[in-house]
């Protein structure tokens, strides 16, 4: 086990600053037998950069999983060809991760609190590279649906164990710079998938992007085995079973009630059982978690502003967001007759702003607080999809951009200080179940933002094209501002550091 004994960024050596001690994973002895991966761990965690060298070898695992991310929206017609399948049909290898992944974070996150995060963590980025053989060889649509409804497993894993790993190095009062980083790394790795991955899909194939990925995962594998922290069952107890099946009900029913919806239609038959048994599902979880020994979500938390707050302020952000980022290049070719190049070089700046405000909000959250960065980061979101429900053909690219911009900005300053704030908020031996908690609530604001604000604006195409777009996105950032609302309740988490505390990691 590694003695992980919290530490602050900055320079060692700094006055008023904490170190931190990590005991080896085990002695060096060359004559004990001990496995190689362990001599490594071993001079690794003995470093006093070992939090920053655990941070890097985190992020580089999820860069090797992510860039591949949005592929499949880039191409999605020419791996549709390719396949001898329709795109509405290849569009499940879109949007089945996403509701894999709401659906299994709960249960997987509190897997890694029983069974160690590493586990969890090394276990998710050996199912990428299994996801990633398994698209290169998928000889048809079907295969390779399965394999990235697979993706949409490892993803849970790697996510929660992730926070999880870095939320028990990091002390809270450095969480929201932590998770500055990791969503940098989150956006920009797809932006710079796109960016490659355009060239290489038209010059040779989109299945050598994959190719590519795998001996980065493999080397990724390799790097997290030697540096993330042994940290085997973290809490006590077994894993709650009926609390899972419920839940998994609540969540499923409701993801899957969204996303067949328009296909099916609203009022038919599966969409309204999908529907109705996300409620039934909740009260069953309820009653289960109530005489639970070892809940999967203890039902305390819901008692705490600084658990639900943020996560009703995610739920709303991520609606308003993701809505917006699946009907903005609809309203820019259908409306502004933009062409493909021209709509995706627009695109990049939602997430290029989010990239780069991510980190510097993580800092800036340490020095005014979770709330003010929660709710400006929520308010730029709704004001982005108000600019997006007045913007004309004629305004030109300008204000299209500076809507995107807005857009990108408010995610990526609120996301490192909501993630931190449910953290703080609940026990360390529960973070990979309150990181997946929050996973999950991330997942069914876009499940339900995509799905919602794509029927709504469809439906009422037929009062004028342009009017249809404008009230999906005032509903968008209706949604954006009861986040707003949520977030104003809650409170600072850790008090305000010193001046000499706030410097960066090198």
């Amino acid at each position: 086990m590694v003695d992980n004994r919290r530490v602050k960024w900055g320079d060692e050596g700094d006055e008023g600053h904490e170190t931190t001690e990590h005991a080896p994973l085990v002695a060096v002895d060359e004559q004990s037998g001990i496995s190689w991966v362990r001599r490594r761990h071993a001079v690794v965690a003995a470093s006093p950069r070992y939090p920053q060298i655990l941070l890097w070898s985190v992020l580089f695992g999820l860069l090797s999983v992510n860039f591949t991310f949005t592929i499949f929206n880039v191409a999605l017609v020419r791996i549709a060809r390719d396949l001898g399948t329709t795109s509405n049909t290849l569009t499940w290898a879109i949007t089945g991760p996403l509701l894999v992944i709401g659906v299994a974070a709960p249960t997987l996150g509190k897997t890694g609190d029983l069974y160690g995060h590493r586990r969890l963590y090394l276990i998710g980025m050996s199912g990428a590279l299994l996801c990633s053989v398994l698209t290169i060889l998928a000889p048809n649509a079907g295969l390779l649906i399965a394999a990235r409804l697979l993706s949409g497993v490892e993803g849970a894993c790697t996510t929660a164990a992730s926070w999880s790993l870095l939320f028990s190095v990091f002390p809270p009062e450095s969480r929201s710079k932590v998770m500055g980083w990791w969503s940098l790394v989150g956006a920009g790795g797809p932006v710079l998938g796109v960016a490659i991955g355009g060239p290489v899909i038209e010059a040779v194939s989109w299945r050598w992007l994959f190719v590519a990925q795998v001996p980065l995962i493999a080397l990724a594998i390799l790097i997290n085995a030697v540096v993330l922290p042994d940290t085997e069952r973290v809490a006590k107890g077994s894993l709650d079973v009926k609390g899972a099946l419920t839940l998994t009900l609540a969540v499923g029913g409701l993801l899957l009630g969204f996303n067949r919806g328009p296909v099916w239609g609203w009022g038919s038959i599966g969409t309204l059982l999908a529907l109705c048994a996300a409620p039934l599902g909740i009260v069953l979880f309820v009653l289960v978690e109530r005489s639970a020994e070892q809940p999967l979500i203890p039902l305390r938390w819901f008692r705490r502003r600084n658990f639900v707050l943020p996560m009703a302020a995610q739920l709303c952000v991520n609606f308003a967001y993701l809505g917006g980022f699946f009907l903005t290049p609809l309203l820019l070719e259908q409306v502004f007759h933009y062409g493909e190049a021209h709509v995706g070089v627009l695109q990049i700046a939602r997430p290029l702003v989010f990239s780069i405000a991510a980190p510097i909000a993580g800092y800036t959250a340490v020095r005014i607080g979770e709330r003010i960065s929660i709710a400006f980061g929520v308010a730029c979101v709704a004001f982005s999809m108000l600019l997006f429900a007045v913007v004309s053909h004629g305004a030109g690219d300008l204000l299209v951009l500076t809507a995107l911009a807005m857009s990108g900005l408010g995610l990526g300053v609120c996301s490192p200080s909501i993630a931190a704030t449910v953290a703080n908020a609940v026990e360390d031996e529960w973070l990979g179940t309150a990181s997946a908690a929050l996973q999950m609530v991330g997942q069914v604001g876009q499940v339900a933002g995509i799905q919602l604000m794509e029927t709504l604006q469809l439906s009422m195409s037929h009062d004028g094209l342009r009017p249809s777009f404008g009230t999906a996105y005032l509903v968008g950032g209706g949604v954006a501002v009861l986040g707003v609302v949520a977030s104003l309740g809650i409170r600072r988490s850790v008090a305000r550091p010193r001046a000499d505390l706030l410097i960066p990691v090198h």
